[in-house]
């Protein structure tokens, strides 16, 4: 039975870490899996006992080594138990969590590992045919304060250190109790994923990100025996938060899968008895794709929620069909975490063509350009209010004084409709309004139909630079194998679709795929930028 918790609607905090949760059901359930890892060629299965204990060893390893409670620790590594168990050591010690997706590069570590001031790096030796030290080695004189750096596998270089050394410390449990942190103090230093170009270090304390997986068990009536799988980078919030923390708080089974590919993604669903995930719309997409090549549905499969980007309705039906379980679209941030998600039990069209309905304790509204809340059905400026909300931009609060309303409302960028039901539609972002001769073009609109075009795999829609008119809208592209698609072709299926010429698309641009982040959103501002090369 899945657990309840009406005082979160009184407006309590939670007041508990993540490592209380570990500790308590390695008390109560020691042999029962915490994780499975098969990344890397084998097999690695660890119990509830078994993984507090490799926490405790690397949380005193990190005193030994100086880390003290609010210090950043940056790391890079895959969706590996090392990643689950040198996370939770941090926690346990108070110290500040600054995962780095691994498709990071110079660039990004530069800016990362610098702006945290982290003194302590941990990196594999090798992912994807990439090799990290070496990457890092050369980053070295531009990040002074970086002292120590540790790498996961059998290829360590000299100047490095072997993460298998943590493993070597004796729990000394009296230093861990003792620089125990406050649930209200920073745990998590999470960079956005930069839809917009520009990274920006979100700051979350213990109690918020507690609170915002809790609130989560109650929306989707989660239990124990709901098995979670985490394709997503366990370093963006959806891995993070909505896999790794929400399976620790439930004591429930987490299977990780480190590259994904929806092929092998089927057989760990199928092979582990997988209830829950939540992904983006592409591991959705490949998980469907991947059902009707190979005939086998994941039987155990209950919900599937959707996030990063707004699933397309012929998706979502499709999915549900194939997959046997239920589909829900929701939409969250880095920084305020899951506000809105269907549930099973929602209507199908409801399920289907919007991102659902508020979760306890969270507040919507949609405003003008002046902040003056909106009617059901007018679309404006989507915000919202959360106890799971953020503290700062690290370094920048000035950003979050711009971004969030004395009275706490958060301007999220999207631009939103709310129904007389309450269910939410993301129909765009800000930036992303294409304003044709002083006409607004509906782009999620017009994105929904010619995603439902059977030639069309993908596809995003833009603004691009016209003298006349001011913009004009270019679509962008993604075909099915064998397929074709001209502008006139587009031109007539919209017209017998009924749509307005003026929301036509003018450019067709076909391209291999949309250039996405980690957490599966479309980078619009790169299309924005390609298309205004193309004026």
């Amino acid at each position: 039975m899945a657990p309840v918790y009406p005082h979160l609607l009184e407006g309590e905090w939670p007041e508990r870490l993540i490592t209380d949760f570990l500790h308590e059901h390695a008390q109560n359930k020691p042999e029962k899996p915490a994780l499975v890892d098969e990344s890397r060629g084998r097999r690695v299965v660890l119990g509830f006992a078994g993984l507090a204990d490799r926490v405790d060893r690397i949380a005193t390893a990190l005193l030994g080594l100086g880390v003290r409670p609010g210090e950043v620790v940056c790391f890079q590594l895959p969706n590996y138990w090392e990643f689950v168990a040198l996370q939770l050591a941090l926690s346990r010690i108070g110290a500040v969590s600054c995962p780095l997706i691994p498709v990071f590069r110079e660039r990004e570590l530069r800016l990362m590992v610098g702006q945290s001031e982290s003194r302590i790096l941990v990196v594999p030796d090798r992912f994807r045919n990439f090799d990290y030290p070496r990457m890092v080695e050369g980053l070295r004189e531009d990040l002074p304060r970086l002292e120590r750096v540790f790498v996961v596998g059998d290829e360590v270089p000299a100047w490095a250190e072997p993460f298998e050394e943590l493993l070597e410390a004796e729990p000394d449990r009296k230093a861990l109790e003792a620089v125990r942190p406050s649930p209200s103090d920073p745990t998590q230093l999470l960079y956005t994923s930069g839809t917009s170009g520009e990274p920006k270090g979100v700051v979350h304390v213990h109690n918020a990100l507690i609170l915002a997986d809790l609130l989560h068990i109650e929306h989707f009536r989660l239990g124990e025996e709901d098995t979670v799988f985490v394709p997503s980078p366990c370093a963006h919030q959806t891995g993070f938060l909505y896999g790794m923390w929400l399976a620790m708080v439930l004591g429930a089974t987490a299977v990780y899968q480190d590259v994904w590919d929806g092929r092998r993604g089927l057989e760990l669903v199928r092979g582990y008895g997988v209830r829950f995930v939540q992904a983006a719309t592409p591991f959705l997409v490949d998980l469907v794709e991947a059902v009707n090549e190979t005939g086998k549905s994941p039987e155990d499969l209950r919900i599937f929620v959707a996030t990063g980007a707004s699933v397309p309705r012929k998706l979502a039906q499709e999915a549900r069909e194939v997959l046997g379980a239920s589909v829900c679209g929701a939409w969250g941030t880095t920084e305020g975490c899951l506000v809105t998600a269907g549930t099973p039990d929602d209507p199908p069209e409801k399920t289907w063509q919007t991102d659902g309905r508020l979760l306890p304790r969270m507040e919507m509204r949609v405003v003008d350009d002046g902040g003056n809340p909106l009617p059901a059905g007018r679309e404006g400026r989507f915000q919202v209010r959360t106890p799971c909300l953020f503290t700062t931009y690290l370094h920048h609060p000035e950003w979050y004084r711009a971004a969030v309303s004395p009275d706490g409302w958060f301007d999220t960028g999207d631009l939103a409709v709310v129904d007389d039901e309450g269910y939410m539609s993301i129909t765009g972002r800000v930036k992303d309004i294409i304003n044709r001769g002083g006409e607004k073009v509906p782009v999620a609109e017009v994105e929904q139909l010619l995603y439902e075009h059977p030639a069309v795999s993908d596809v995003a829609i833009v603004a691009m630079p016209d003298p006349r008119l001011g913009e004009r809208a270019c679509a962008y592209v993604v075909l099915r194998k064998g397929a074709t698609l001209t502008l006139e072709d587009v031109r007539g299926y919209l017209l017998a679709r009924g749509m307005a010429k003026q929301y036509w698309p003018e450019r067709i641009e076909v391209v291999e795929e949309l250039p996405r982040t980690a957490s599966g959103k479309i980078q619009k501002y790169v299309l924005r930028e390609r298309a205004a090369r193309l004026a």
